[in-house]
């Protein structure tokens, strides 16, 4: 299985080296069958926002906001989606849940890409499935549980 990552950048700051966002997408989509591809967008909070409200009706910045695609026939590779990642909403969430922001990153990546897989956690039941997905994937990347608190992790 290939995954390719169309990686793009619209943020100015400091951010993973791009190739670990390649790492944690393949990660994630371990057991998907074939050749897949999805992009990734970093975004400022302003682009966040606007895009949070327009799909989303919701107003704010948002850490990942995933767009599946619903392909009409079966094309190889298999195209997934977008994702795009509000880095400041990131950096900010890992220092305020004292997370070591690189792994926060991968959390997301991981996150965002169970989403384009149609994992979702709108239900409790959807949430314990998905979580425990993430949970494992974490752990194959020596990652700890984001949702427990292991104290202070910085």
């Amino acid at each position: 299985m290939t995954v390719m990552v169309d990686y793009q950048c619209a943020y100015e700051g400091a951010l993973p080296d791009e190739t670990l966002f390649t790492q944690w997408a393949k990660a994630a989509l371990s057991e998907v069958v074939g050749d897949c591809e999805l992009s990734i967008r970093i975004v400022d909070e302003d682009e966040s926002a606007e895009l949070n409200s327009q799909y989303r009706g919701k107003t704010g910045p948002t850490n990942v906001l995933s767009f599946p695609f619903d392909a009409p026939v079966v094309l190889e590779p298999q195209l997934l989606g977008d994702l795009v990642i509000c880095a400041p909403v990131v950096e900010r969430e890992a220092k305020e849940q004292k997370k070591i922001e690189q792994n926060h990153w991968a959390h997301m990546v991981i996150h965002g890409c169970l989403h384009l897989l149609g994992y979702d956690h709108i239900e409790d039941d959807e949430a314990e499935v998905m979580e425990a997905l993430e949970v494992t994937l974490l752990q194959k990347l020596n990652i700890t549980n984001p949702y427990e608190w292991h104290g202070n992790e910085l």
